[in-house]
């Protein structure tokens, strides 16, 4: 192999190896940008919902609120405050001082993203779904995804990765 070639192989390989030094971030930090992650997405579905609020009778507009009042509680009680909790664990967990900042998800949270956003996108194209079950699904599931967002945020401020008791669903603290 020509020595002009192995030079430039090397100084690539540690042109991405410092790359990828770039692209860690400390643990702390990786709880701030798990929780504007969460908080964006979920501020996104929940603004969808609200959207097909404006497409509905005003009429029924009680019972879209009380089915996202539900689809909210259920959600951030039996699924997102557990999955704050297990991810703010396993954060902690990690051995060195800093890691990938995609790290924040492990590869099952991944995927889970992966088959929630091709789920919902896919509703919403092919018209699966009525507009009144968008506008309460959405809804309620933003506003869960979003808490659980301001969860990840206040383990950051707090500096302990301290669950953070829930001010709107009591006992429901992010667990972990």
């Amino acid at each position: 192999i020509d020595i002009k070639y192995r030079y430039r192989f090397a100084d690539t390989v540690r042109f991405v190896s410092e790359g990828a030094d770039m692209l860690k971030v400390s643990k702390r930090t990786l709880l701030l940008v798990a929780g504007i992650v969460w908080l964006i997405a979920g501020g996104n579905i929940a603004w969808l919902g609200i959207r097909s609020f404006a497409q509905m009778d005003q009429g029924i507009w009680w019972l879209l609120i009380i089915g996202a009042a539900v689809v909210f509680t259920l959600f951030h009680v039996k699924v997102f405050s557990k999955m704050v909790g297990k991810h703010a664990v396993r954060i902690a967990g990690y051995e060195a001082d800093r890691v990938g900042v995609w790290n924040f998800f492990d590869v099952p949270g991944y995927a889970m993203m992966v088959i929630m956003m091709t789920g919902g996108i896919s509703l919403r194209a092919f018209g699966l779904v009525p507009v009144w079950f968008i506008a309460f699904f959405y809804t309620g599931l933003g506003i869960a995804l979003a808490l659980s967002g301001a969860s990840f945020l206040i383990r950051f401020a707090r500096r302990g990765n301290r669950p953070a008791p829930c001010p709107l669903v009591p006992g429901a603290a992010s667990r972990g």
